[in-house]
């Protein structure tokens, strides 16, 4: 398959990327900084440094590398946990407008299926963009599917050593169930411990 994984440096995505590759996937994936397209390349993708709010270059991008996925794993978030409320807009942010300018883009290039990442629990705030993420993705034109994670615990979370309070997935765990559901029928996949 196909695969155009938006956010492969992302935290999931490094773990995902490699698995895809080694299943035999073709892995397209997005950064959106150039100092860590060789980290994408590295994971085994064709790395590609793009801004997901630059709606024409993405839906160019996308339709000239014809997927038969299109994978939604980019968030907003801060380095330190501490910070997501301040942030909270931003990733409101890409959780709207980013999923409306991915399935753009991947409706003009013939993606058959469309995963994106969401969350399984409801956030004291953005939960409006979460919502209104998963209705895009359920509306997908094609199988459109939900993945709805747990908080990620495990190397490079924000809980490295003790994991949070469920709903939760260890980070690896996470990956592995993602790649198990390239095949999911439209509807939404809980991703939890």
């Amino acid at each position: 398959m196909r695969i155009f994984l938006a956010g492969a440096s992302g935290v999931i995505g490094r773990k995902l990327t490699p698995m895809l590759v080694e299943a035999g996937h073709t892995v397209a994936g997005t950064t959106r900084s150039a100092e860590k397209a060789e980290l994408v390349r590295e994971l085994g993708a064709e790395p590609f440094v793009i801004d997901v709010y630059d709606a024409q270059a993405l839906r160019d991008l996308v339709v000239d590398w014809s997927p038969d996925l299109v994978m939604h794993q980019l968030t907003d978030l801060p380095d330190d946990a501490a910070d997501i409320p301040l942030r909270a807009a931003g990733n409101g942010r890409i959780r709207e407008e980013g999923t409306a300018n991915l399935i753009a883009a991947a409706q003009a290039a013939g993606a058959e299926r469309f995963l994106a990442q969401s969350i399984a629990w409801t956030p004291a705030a953005g939960n409006e963009s979460r919502e209104a993420l998963e209705s895009q993705v359920l509306a997908y034109e094609g199988t459109g599917v939900v993945l709805r994670y747990g908080q990620f615990h495990g190397p490079g979370t924000y809980y490295e050593s003790e994991p949070p309070d469920p709903p939760r997935i260890q980070i690896d765990a996470a990956a592995c169930r993602t790649a198990s559901s390239l095949e999911a029928p439209s509807g939404i996949v809980e991703i939890v411990d």
